[in-house]
C-alpha cells in the first residue's frame, strides 16, 4: 500500500467504500490522516466500521473542518446529478478528488524519481496499460501495474527509486484528478460512451484530454475527430506529441503496414516491430494498442530489440479476444469485454466465418453501426434482453437464432461451427452489451464462457502466440 502523507493531520472524508475508497481511507490514515468514511449502503458502512474506520453520515459532518472529500470514481460528480456528498462538499468550498489523485499528489512529494505512464481511451486502454507493463518488466525494469485495469492504485507497492507506474484511468477517475500529469500519457481513442457520466460528448472527450494535457510525453491515437482535435490542441501548445493511426501512413509519428508497426521521423519511415503471428496482438485494433505501447516504452528509453521481444511473449488479457480453445479447426474466442459495439466492431473486424454470441443489457444504438462486417457472420446466436432488437437488426441480413442463455448459445455454436465445413470457423462471444441482465459483470460473464468451451469434449487450450 501506498500512504497518504500529504493530508498528514488534516481531516479527510471519503464517500464509497468499494475497494479503491477503503484502500483510501486505509491510506490516508497510514499516512497521518484523521479521516471519516461513509456510503450509501448499510452494509458496506457496518463492513468499514467492523475493519476498524471511523463512519458517520456526511450529512451530520461539520464540513467547515473538512479539507477534502475523497469520491470512489463510480459515485456521480457531475451528471446525471452530483451525489448529495458532493453537493454538500462543494457548498463548504472543499474540494473532491479521488484515488488517482491522491497517488499524484503524494508522488510529487516523494524524493523518488518514479516514472508514471497512464493510459485512457474508450476501447483498448486495458490491454494497451497491460502490455506497456510487459514490455517494460520483459526489459528488467521494476514495474507497477494497476488503475483501472483491476488493482487500485493505493495497492501498489510503495515509491521507490526508478520503480515505474503503469496506470489505467477511466474517465471517472481523470475527472477526479486535477493534478494528473505523466511522464507518458497516452490517449488510444475516443468514441460515444458514458454520456450518462459526463453528459455530452464534448465533455467526455474534454475529460480525456486532462490526461494527455499535461504529459511530459503525449502519445495520442489521430483516428478519429475527437482525439485529432486533442492532438493538434497540446501541439500548439508546445508539448512533445507522438502521433499514432492505424489508417493510412504519417508524415511523423507510428503508423500500421501489414503486420508491421513504422516509424516516420520527417517522412522517413523505419520499421520498429511486427506483429505477425502475434496472436495475443490480433487485429487492426490491437496494432493500435501495440503501437502506442511502443510508443510509450520509446519515450523511456527501451531499444527496438527489446521491445519485439516482449510483444512476442505477451500473453494478452482475459476477455479481450481471448482465445480458451480449439477443437478440430473450430477456434473459441472470449471477447466479453466488448460491452458496446464499437468494441465489437474490432472483433467481427479480426476474424472471419464467425458463430457470433450477441446480447446481453443493450446500450444505445444496438449493432446497427456494425453492418459492414455482417458478411463475415456465419451465423448469430442471440441472448440477454437485447436478443429480441438484435434479431430485428440482423433480419434478412445474417442467419440468427434466439437462445437466451449462454449455454445453450455456447452449444448451438460449437456444434454449427464442427458441421459448417469452413476452413477456420470462429465462436466469438464479443455481446456489444453490458452483462448486468444475467451475470454481475463482463468478467463472470466471460469465464462462464470459458468453463462452457473448455467442457466441449475434444477442447484443448490454445496458446497466445
Amino acid at each position: 500500500m501506498i500512504p497518504i502523507t500529504v493530508f498528514a493531520g488534516k481531516n479527510v472524508a471519503v464517500f464509497g467504500l468499494g475497494k479503491s475508497g477503503l484502500l483510501s481511507a486505509r491510506a490516508l490514515t497510514e499516512g497521518g490522516a484523521k479521516v471519516v468514511v461513509y456510503d450509501d449502503d448499510d452494509k458496506s458502512v457496518a463492513e468499514a466500521k467492523v475493519a476498524g474506520l471511523v463512519t458517520q453520515d456526511l450529512r451530520t459532518l461539520d464540513w467547515s473542518g473538512i479539507a477534502a472529500l475523497v469520491l470512489a470514481p463510480g459515485v456521480p460528480l457531475t451528471h446525471p446529478k452530483p451525489h448529495w456528498s458532493v453537493e454538500f462538499a462543494r457548498q463548504a468550498k472543499v474540494e473532491v478528488v479521488g484515488d488517482i489523485e491522491l497517488f499524484c499528489r503524494e508522488r510529487g512529494k516523494s524524493a523518488a524519481q518514479c516514472p508514471l505512464i497512464a493510459i485512457t481511451g474508450t476501447n483498448g486502454k486495458s490491454t494497451t496499460t497491460a502490455l506497456v507493463a510487459h514490455l517494460l518488466k520483459s526489459a528488467g525494469h521494476d514495474v507497477e501495474l494497476g488503475g483501472n485495469i483491476g488493482v487500485p492504485v493505493l495497492a501498489l507497492e510503495a515509491f521507490a527509486p526508478d520503480r515505474v507506474y503503469v496506470l489505467e484511468v477511466s474517465s471517472y477517475q481523470i475527472d477526479l484528478a486535477p493534478s494528473l500529469a505523466p511522464s507518458v500519457g497516452i490517449l488510444l481513442n475516443v468514441t460515444e460512451d458514458h454520456l450518462d457520466r459526463h453528459g455530452t460528448m464534448q465533455n467526455y472527450a474534454a475529460i480525456k484530454e486532462r490526461l494527455v494535457a499535461r504529459a511530459d510525453v503525449a502519445v495520442l491515437g489521430v483516428d478519429d475527430e475527437w482525439t485529432r482535435a486533442t492532438t493538434d490542441r497540446i501541439a500548439r501548445a508546445g508539448k512533445k506529441v507522438e502521433r499514432v493511426s492505424v489508417l493510412g501512413p504519417l508524415l511523423d509519428g507510428f503508423y500500421a503496414e501489414g503486420s508491421r508497426i513504422l516509424r516516420a521521423v520527417d517522412s522517413k519511415p523505419q520499421t520498429v516491430a511486427d506483429l505477425a503471428g502475434i496472436g495475443s496482438l490480433r487485429g487492426t485494433h490491437n496494432a493500435q494498442n501495440a503501437a502506442c505501447a511502443i510508443a510509450a516504452c520509446l519515450a523511456l528509453g527501451l531499444d527496438l530489440p527489446a521491445i519485439q521481444k516482449g510483444l512476442v511473449t505477451f500473453p494478452g488479457l482475459a476477455h479481450r479476444m481471448q482465445q480458451v480453445g480449439r477443437k478440430r479447426n473450430v477456434l473459441f474466442v472470449n471477447d466479453s469485454k466488448a460491452t458496446n459495439a464499437d468494441s465489437t466492431a474490432k472483433a467481427l473486424a479480426s476474424f472471419h466465418d464467425i458463430f457470433w454470441i450477441a446480447g446481453g443489457k443493450p446500450k444505445t444504438g444496438g449493432i446497427v453501426s456494425l453492418a459492414e462486417f455482417f458478411p463475415r457472420i456465419a451465423k448469430a446466436y442471440l441472448i440477454g434482453e437485447a436478443a429480441e432488437d438484435f434479431a430485428k437488426t440482423l433480419d434478412g441480413k445474417v442467419p440468427y437464432e434466439i437462445d437466451g442463455v449462454l449455454s445453450a448459445a455456447v452449444a448451438a455454436a460449437a456444434r454449427d461451427a464442427e458441421a459448417s465445413g469452413r476452413k477456420e470457423p470462429v465462436v466469438l462471444l464479443s455481446p456489444a452489451c453490458a452483462s448486468f441482465d444475467q451475470y454481475p459483470n463482463f468478467e463472470v460473464r466471460g469465464k462462464a464462457f470459458t468453463d462452457l468451451v473448455r467442457a466441449i469434449p475434444g477442447t484443448r487450450p490454445v496458446s497466445p502466440q
